[in-house]
């Protein structure tokens, strides 16, 4: 960050590929922070490491999608730090979001970007969230030994089918916004059909459909064993 001359960093974590509803919120909260007076506020982009769902994308398919996303110039690579934040997921909720906070502290960042129901799940018998989607916002406000980092609330981007693009959800316009989960999105890429145009960049999805192609390519060849 001392090289880049970097006078804030911004923290973003995820466990999924990068799309431009991503991109949106990155670039946004960099805008919002040259307005607070910043000169050279630099992205620290910190996929979890560690071990995610089964159905998650594999850490380096995701590496590799990262880095088309910043060849492509979704992501400026001149104000973007890509690192493996060696940490599991464990899906505990306002709890675990503690550890995710204060680890990136010890990174280097001074923001840190807090989405609806970080570090969470869904409920394993009933069709809701396992924990309160807001708690982990409110919690980070209250916890201890937080108070060098400014947390930034996530806003909610979803794909605008009057613009073809991802944009911030408007309220006011519900119908015009798709929402597409992780899960489409890895369905979509599994079945080899495109998602809506804008969604992602056209480098980062290949990097998916390849993947999944891999996998059936290596299922079709166990099969004929």
């Amino acid at each position: 960050f001392d090289k880049r001359g970097a006078d804030a960093v911004f923290a973003f974590q995820l466990r999924n590929p990068v799309h431009n509803g991503h991109a949106l919120l990155m670039n946004d909260t960099r805008r919002r922070l040259l307005e607070m007076g910043f000169k050279n506020p630099i992205l620290l982009l910190h996929p979890l490491g560690g071990f995610t769902k089964a159905d998650d994308v594999p850490l380096p398919v995701r590496m590799e999608q990262h880095s088309k996303v910043l060849e492509d110039g979704v992501l400026d690579p001149e104000t973007t730090i890509v690192s493996i934040f060696p940490s599991p997921m464990h899906y505990a909720g306002p709890t675990e979001v503690q550890w995710h906070a204060k680890a990136r502290i010890n990174a280097g960042a001074n923001f840190y970007i807090v989405g609806r129901d970080p570090a969470g799940m869904g409920h394993p018998t009933e069709k809701r969230d396992l924990y309160n989607p807001d708690h982990g916002k409110k919690v980070l406000s209250m916890a201890p030994g937080l108070e060098k980092l400014n947390i930034l609330p996530f806003k909610v981007a979803a794909y605008d089918t009057v613009a073809k693009k991802m944009a911030f959800f408007d309220p006011s316009r519900s119908k015009d916004f798709l929402f597409i989960s992780g899960t489409k999105m890895r369905a979509f890429a599994k079945s080899g059909e495109n998602p809506p145009d804008g969604f992602m960049c056209p480098g980062g999805w290949k990097v998916l459909v390849d993947y999944y192609n891999s996998l059936q390519t290596e299922e079709a060849a166990v099969a004929t064993v």
